[in-house]
């Protein structure tokens, strides 16, 4: 009997950790549909739709500029509070909006993976591409106070250190990626994890630094400088801001550690992740 040679054959995962490149790419046009999806549902029939966009991170700097540096009187030296805020927020969007993005992605596509198939890996991946759309738009208007105060006179300039940007974008799209696919794994079983995430972003931002200078963190309180220190987001958040304003603290051993951190927490999230998406659908 003569064996018939298959195009293509789907099997179960055998490796620790797959990439699974080749076939993301041979499924280049499913992903391009996926981002696109992710785009324009994300604010349809909205009264304001992508405006959204320029809305939250400018009310955010606002509220946060108010309350922290002008109530609490945390000082950013001769960089404009709200500018320095605005530098965070826009990171900080970025990452957020990776991890809660990429955390609910097999109970909230339970019914296209049950039916179809394709590489699972292939969701969190347009989500975090699909961000990168938002980021931009918020990093514009970031380059556009940034311009203004430097026209009315501010001493701002970025760091010698700014071709790191990529890096640093990288860092945030593997840390909210990984993040967001361990606890997308566990949320098959256990369903309030999906409310925990949204409590715990929330915590999350003053932990790592967002509203205020690390080195006001340590000052104010140096019991737990440690808690900020090592962080890695913290890290991430501080470096953006000092390479863009040159302001804050910089290292290359926090640079390396926070990429390291990165780089482990993306690997052990698709490790996670890869076993999850085989019988998933029998507990969802």
């Amino acid at each position: 009997m003569k064996q018939e040679n298959w195009l293509y054959e789907i099997s179960p995962r055998k490796k620790l950790i797959d990439l699974n490149i080749r076939e993301i790419w041979r499924y280049r046009d499913l992903l391009i549909l996926f981002v696109k999806r992710d785009i324009v549902t994300l604010y349809k029939q909205t009264i304001l739709g992508p405006l959204w966009y320029i809305i939250q991170p400018l009310f955010t700097s606002v509220i946060l500029t108010l309350i922290f540096n002008n109530v609490a009187g945390v000082t950013t030296g001769a960089i404009p509070s709200f500018l320095f805020n605005l530098a965070g927020i826009t990171a900080w969007n970025y990452f957020k909006d990776c991890l809660t993005g990429t955390s609910n992605i097999f109970r909230g596509n339970a019914a296209i993976f049950g039916k179809v198939y394709f590489p699972r890996a292939i969701m969190p991946l347009s989500i975090t591409i699909s961000n990168l759309l938002k980021f931009g738009i918020q990093l514009g208007i970031f380059i556009g106070f940034y311009l203004y105060f430097v026209l009315t006179g501010k001493s701002i300039a970025p760091n010698v250190y700014l071709f790191l940007f990529p890096v640093y974008v990288l860092m945030m799209a593997l840390m909210g990626l990984g993040l967001g696919m361990t606890i997308s794994a566990f949320t098959t079983k256990y369903r309030d994890l999906t409310v925990l995430v949204g409590f715990a972003t929330s915590l999350l931002m003053y932990v790592s630094a967002v509203p205020f200078p690390l080195a006001k963190a340590k000052e104010k309180l140096p019991e737990l400088s440690w808690a900020f220190e090592y962080n890695p987001i913290t890290q991430i958040i501080e470096g953006f801001r000092f390479i863009s304003l040159d302001f804050g603290e910089f290292s290359w051993g926090g640079l390396l550690y926070a990429l390291v951190f990165s780089v482990l927490i993306f690997f052990i999230g698709l490790i996670i992740f890869n076993r999850t998406e085989k019988n998933f659908i029998d507990t969802v």
